[in-house]
């Protein structure tokens, strides 16, 4: 990937469009929480909307992390999702999404990234940086954030027994 400005821009609208699809799919596709499957009632997720602000903030947090690409969130007002792929393949948007949502098997209040994806999150906006060392870094920051401590992932779990995010 090279670092052009143009680069960069085709690399942020290819991540941009690939993660809110998947994203899209993801909540539309849900008809109830993989936790809650003793009930048949609709997980309720809305849907996304891409947002600009969001969008920018996360571009800012991945270009801080392009000399490292370290996992680390940046702690800011948003809910969020990370991911590092290493140089040693071309990373999709989507191959991100797909790494999130494979949490789903192991949520056991600790799978972060695939509540995140499935919150009641109304808006997203990500970015993508290729990092100094090799590989890629991207950010999908979302809001409302999900993951709130002590609630559950999907609003009416609580009486199913689904446990709270911790």
């Amino acid at each position: 990937m090279a670092r052009s400005n143009d680069g960069a821009a085709t690399l942020e609208l290819v991540v941009c469009l690939g993660l809110l699809l998947g994203h899209l799919a993801i909540a539309q596709k849900s008809t109830r929480p993989p936790s809650c499957s003793r009930t048949t009632r609709p997980v309720g997720v809305p849907k996304l909307s891409w947002n600009a602000t969001l969008a920018a903030y996360a571009r800012r947090y991945a270009g801080r992390r392009a000399h490292d690409c370290e996992l680390v969130h940046s702690r800011g007002p948003y809910g969020e999702n990370i991911f590092w792929g290493s140089a040693s393949r071309d990373w999709a948007a989507g191959d991100a999404v797909a790494s999130w949502v494979k949490e789903r098997a192991n949520y056991r209040r600790k799978c972060g990234h695939y509540t995140q994806v499935m919150a009641r999150t109304k808006r997203v906006g990500c970015a993508a940086v290729e990092c100094d060392g090799g590989g890629t870094f991207i950010i999908c920051s979302h809001d409302p954030p999900g993951n709130v401590n002590g609630k559950p992932p999907y609003p009416g779990c609580g009486r199913y027994g689904v446990p709270a995010v911790q």
